[in-house]
């Protein structure tokens, strides 16, 4: 199941850079995760300071 960032994102790009097989980019208010990307791995998750990112 993949990801998918919430509102609570600040758009700091921590998730971006954790991400393995960059399924993140900068959408217009905020990060967003490529559900056809995904591997559903957590590291999005493990790294955004407010939890932003959440399984589906």
């Amino acid at each position: 199941m993949a990801y998918k960032i919430s509102d609570a994102c600040i758009s700091c790009g921590a998730c971006q850079e954790a991400c393995p097989v960059s399924a993140i980019s900068q959408g217009d208010t905020q990060f967003e995760i490529d559900a056809s990307l995904c591997i559903s791995c957590g590291a999005c998750a493990d790294s955004c300071p407010v939890g932003a990112p959440s399984e589906e």
